[in-house]
């Protein structure tokens, strides 16, 4: 991966962007999804609204994605770039996304927990937001896989739908609130980034046994629910969790359900440095649903990650991770 080809192929994302944006009054977010299906689509039906100027330049774009110098990691690095100046400039709390370092450890620990790389995955994740934990991992894995998505915000939505067709990859989404039910079979392996906050829905909670006694329920809590759910006995979940999950004021029912119903398989604690405010801090949580054949392992993995960037220090960590995955295998088949 060039970092110059990817810092230009965003300059020519971005100034496309920028002219909708001022053209359309459209905010950022949106205005990339248009110019991404615009690039990808053609803009024959659009020609009359925008400048030759404009015109010659998505078409300059359009052949910049699909030319062969060019790696689906160079275009999904340039999307990244325009992503984050996007979910910058709007500041809306629900429009973040999941950092590239940490998604490709997530693709890492499937690699781990199946490593049959010939076993046909079913992947879900039911809060796929711009789709950049999903998109990344399905760029590493090299499983046969069948992708499925959801989520409610549909600029969102929009966006990583434009991102797969532009990477080719087959995902199949749904557009609602993730905590109705999902006309989906069990899965294989659930990722996700969970949104965290009260869930507004009061009389749908109530279908959950993680509904709060009193008041709002907690949205992380539901979530992870329904994931078990939509998952298959002996498969896996891996949720990126908020730090206060387990000291917070439902922590007592949480920690019961998850007795009950999964296997506590590790729980890795990211560095201060992946995250800009301290609030913002989350943990990647790794469950498996309990079934008629699974075990227990002997002793959940407990790691605190060095920086992901700090490569000796991670290196070594893989190393002990690796090893503890070899001890563990008979009671993770």
């Amino acid at each position: 991966m060039s970092e110059s080809i990817v810092v230009d192929l965003f300059h020519k994302l971005d100034g496309l962007i920028e002219t909708v944006v001022k053209e359309k009054d459209e905010l950022y977010l949106d205005s990339l999804a248009y110019v991404l299906r615009l690039a990808y689509f053609g803009a024959e039906d659009e020609e009359e609204a925008f400048s030759e100027s404009f015109l010659q330049a998505l078409q300059d774009f359009s052949d910049n994605l699909f030319a062969e110098e060019h790696t689906k990691q160079d275009i999904h690095r340039a999307i990244q770039m325009a992503l984050l100046k996007g979910m910058k400039k709007e500041a809306n709390r629900n429009h973040q996304m999941t950092p590239e370092s940490i998604a490709l450890f997530v693709g890492y620990l499937i690699q781990k927990l199946v490593p049959d790389e010939k076993k046909h995955l079913r992947l879900f994740n039911p809060a796929s937001g711009t789709g950049n934990l999903l998109h990344t991992v399905l760029n590493l894995l090299k499983h046969p896989v069948s992708a499925y998505a959801s989520e409610i915000d549909s600029t969102l939505l929009n966006i990583s739908v434009m991102v797969a067709n532009i990477l080719e990859q087959e995902i199949e989404y749904f557009h609602q609130d993730s905590l109705r039910p999902l006309l989906l079979d069990p899965v294989d392996i659930v990722i996700s980034d969970l949104p965290v906050g009260y869930y507004p829905d009061k009389e749908r909670a109530e279908k959950f046994q993680l509904k709060a006694d009193e008041g709002h329920s907690y949205a992380h809590h539901l979530f992870i629910e329904q994931s078990l759910i939509y998952t298959k006995p002996g498969g896996y979940l891996i949720f990126l969790i908020p730090e206060f999950l387990f000291t917070s004021d439902q922590a007592k029912k949480l920690n019961q359900f998850l007795h009950d119903n999964a296997h506590i398989v590790g729980l890795f604690q990211l560095s201060d440095s992946t995250f800009k405010k301290k609030e913002m801090k989350k943990s990647i949580f790794v469950l498996r649903k309990r079934g008629e054949h699974t075990k227990n392992v002997k002793q959940p993995l407990l790691v605190m990650l060095p920086s992901l960037k700090d490569t000796p220090k991670m290196e070594n960590i893989l190393a002990q991770i690796n090893e503890w995955f070899k001890e563990e295998a008979e009671n993770l088949a």
